[in-house]
Parts: C-alpha cells; sequence; structure tokens
C-alpha cells in the first residue's frame, strides 16, 4: 500500500517551481487572513505543496523571478491544480527584527519590500523561516480545482488523495543540510550581539 497525503501548503507558484528546481529551501510565512485562530500554526511538518497564482506580485519577486510572472486578477484560480511535490519541513525558525529578515535575504526569492512588509504586519507575531527538504512526486497530479481551496489561508486539505511513494528528494541528504545549515548560521549571526 502506498502512502497517501491530502493536506496541503499553499504558495505562490513561482515559490513552488523554485523549490522543486532547488534554488532555494526557504518559504516565509506570517499566516493567511483566514488562519486558524489568526496566527500562522504548524501541525504537521510533511505537506504537499499547492501553487497559488492570485497574490504573486512581480515587484515583490527578485528580478530572476519577477520576470516569470504573470499577474493574475483577483479571484482567478486555474480549473485543474498541477501538485508536483511535498516537503518535510525541518525547521520552523520565528524571526521578529530587521537584521534577521536581512540575513535570509540570499536564501529566498522575494524582495526586501516584501519581507519589510510581512515583517511589519501583525508586528507582535514573528515571521517565521521555514525550511524545506522537497521531494518531487513520482507522478505529477493534475487535479480539479475546488471552491474550499480559495481564500487567504495556508493550509488546505485535497478532496482526493495524493501518493507520494517513489518520490525523488530534489536535493541529496548532504546539500539539503549544507543550505539548512547556512541558514541557521546566518541568523544566529544576525541575532547575536556583537563584542
Amino acid at each position: 500500500m502506498s502512502e497517501m497525503m491530502t493536506h496541503a501548503l499553499k504558495e505562490w507558484a513561482i515559490a513552488v517551481e523554485a523549490l522543486e528546481r532547488g534554488e532555494t529551501i526557504v518559504l516565509l510565512r506570517k499566516g493567511g487572513i483566514r488562519e486558524r485562530g489568526g496566527k500562522f500554526t504548524i501541525d504537521r511538518d510533511r505537506v504537499l505543496l499547492y501553487p497559488t497564482y492570485e497574490h504573486q506580485k512581480p515587484e515583490l519577486l527578485k528580478p530572476e523571478y519577477a520576470r516569470k510572472v504573470t499577474p493574475v486578477e483577483s479571484g482567478w484560480h486555474p480549473e485543474t491544480v498541477r501538485i508536483g511535490s511535498w516537503a518535510q519541513i525541518t525547521d520552523i525558525l520565528p524571526v521578529g527584527d530587521r537584521a534577521a529578515v536581512s540575513a535570509v535575504l540570499p536564501y529566498h526569492i522575494w524582495t526586501d519590500r516584501l519581507t519589510e512588509d510581512r515583517l511589519k504586519w501583525k508586528p507582535q507575531q514573528p515571521l517565521y523561516v521555514l525550511l524545506l527538504r522537497v521531494f518531487r512526486l513520482a507522478q505529477v497530479r493534475q487535479i480539479p480545482y475546488r471552491e474550499g481551496y480559495g481564500g487567504c489561508r495556508s493550509w488546505i486539505e485535497l478532496t482526493d488523495a495524493i501518493a507520494i511513494a517513489d518520490s525523488s528528494p530534489v536535493l541529496t541528504e548532504a546539500e539539503y543540510r549544507s543550505r539548512s545549515q547556512a541558514v541557521r548560521d546566518r541568523l544566529a549571526e544576525a541575532v547575536t550581539p556583537s563584542p
């Protein structure tokens, strides 16, 4: 019996693509408007990656990613959604100041403007740096879009379970360990006061 999964993390399609290509292992989250309890929480460490299009804004992406995005109208969604990967969330690193956010800038796809905006929104809550080890599905799935998948929230349960057996890691274990340690080191340096 193959292992199946329905729990999915919604993220900009351009970010999912970058994760699937191994260009980044970092996502930044503060939570969607409709998060449970008004805060971003993680209740599972293994999730399918569900690409979204509605809120992608080229001006909030580094140039090499901005040129790959075509903005869509509010409320637009594809008739079918490509699910090509899942991720193990290995680290959840809360950051609350500008120095820490700047420290991880080289490791993700967004601009300083986006990170500043996210840090300022609900300032009493931290911005979470998530480190994800991504696995490509053995078979990409095209699932029908359902109304229940919409809205500003991070987590959804897919109607149809997706098999994750025979998935292949985007990065080797050694590569992932090295990259994740580099991010943790940069964050530690940013929050450690200079002598």
